[in-house]
């Protein structure tokens, strides 16, 4: 048996095997933890047996996974959750059609004005629609979860009564807040996130869209890159990542966020609703609107 380099996909006796990724969490971090997968594995799964408060997540990815770099993540993730930082096992798997299984569990997604579907999708488009189209190999960040739903709901909700002529979105993963901004408003919006290969994946969608001309994405430690003060005060700032880092991060958005400008945020655990108001309202932010989908709260703000 041989094992390719990094970052190549393996072949053993003519026949593509797959690289599979495991980790067990608990049972309140599978969903965070399913959704950080998907940065590195086209599909991903979790299970656990009956009366089991652990979780067992799994991913799979066609090259060999980047050991360090996922549980480097895994560990600063399971710090923002409160939680011990899982152990990983990557493997070696016979081949089957996970492309096949992982497009069949990413149907269409229709909400509000926005129409989101894989690039695999080729039926007609509901009229008056603005589609969003996904990579379907890349397909975190797709809608599904109640946290993009809640942001893109709101983005329907604010096109409706206002415009925006500088938007930011931070932790932008697949990409698809920026371009759901850019395609309503048609306006530059610039796209920031922590990885690398979310900041990749962000220009890939764009372009897929024919909104790259209109987003430029950066990697960036929340608002820190040069890029993102250079540009100054923005409207519109989207910021769909989890509790805690937006904590941190309150005053940051602020200084970023003009007079009257408005803040998106989402990950947000239900019951973190009334902690999350407090420590932005002392940032000078004001709750104007909040969506909560299936536990997941998507909070809107003004500021001033």
């Amino acid at each position: 048996m041989s094992i390719t380099p990094s970052g190549t996909t393996t072949i053993l006796g003519n026949r593509e095997f797959l690289w599979q990724t495991v980790c067990k969490v608990p049972e309140d971090a599978v969903d965070q933890f399913e959704e950080y997968l998907r940065r590195f594995c086209f599909t991903v799964s979790s299970t656990a047996k009956v009366n089991d408060s652990i979780w067992r997540v799994e991913g799979f990815s066609e090259a060999e996974p980047d050991r360090e770099v996922i549980e480097r993540g895994a560990r600063a993730l399971a710090g923002d959750l409160g939680i011990d930082a899982p152990s990983f096992l990557f493997d070696l798997q016979p081949p089957i059609n996970w492309l096949a299984e992982n497009l069949a569990t990413f149907p269409p997604l229709h909400l509000q004005r926005y129409f989101i579907h894989g690039s695999h999708y080729d039926a007609a488009l509901p009229p008056g629609v603005i589609p969003l189209v996904l990579n379907a190999g890349t397909a975190f960040g797709s809608g599904e979860h109640p946290t993009t739903a809640g942001c893109l709901l709101a983005l329907d909700d604010l096109a409706r009564r206002k415009s925006y002529r500088r938007p930011l979105d931070v932790g932008c993963g697949s990409g698809i807040l920026s371009i759901a901004v850019a395609k309503t408003w048609q306006v530059r919006v610039l796209a920031a996130d922590i990885d690398p290969e979310s900041v990749k994946v962000t220009k890939d969608n764009a372009r897929l869209n024919q909104v790259g001309h209109l987003i430029t994405s950066v990697c960036s430690d929340g608002y820190k890159h040069r890029t993102i003060a250079k540009d100054g005060s923005y409207d519109l700032i989207t910021a769909n990542i989890l509790a805690r880092p937006l904590a941190k991060m309150s005053k940051d958005l602020s200084r970023s966020l003009c007079s009257g400008g408005t803040a998106i945020i989402s990950g947000i655990i239900e019951r973190d609703i009334a902690w999350m108001v407090r420590v932005h309202r002392l940032s000078g932010l004001y709750l104007v609107e909040k969506t909560v989908i299936k536990g997941w709260a998507t909070l809107v703000f003004e500021k001033g």
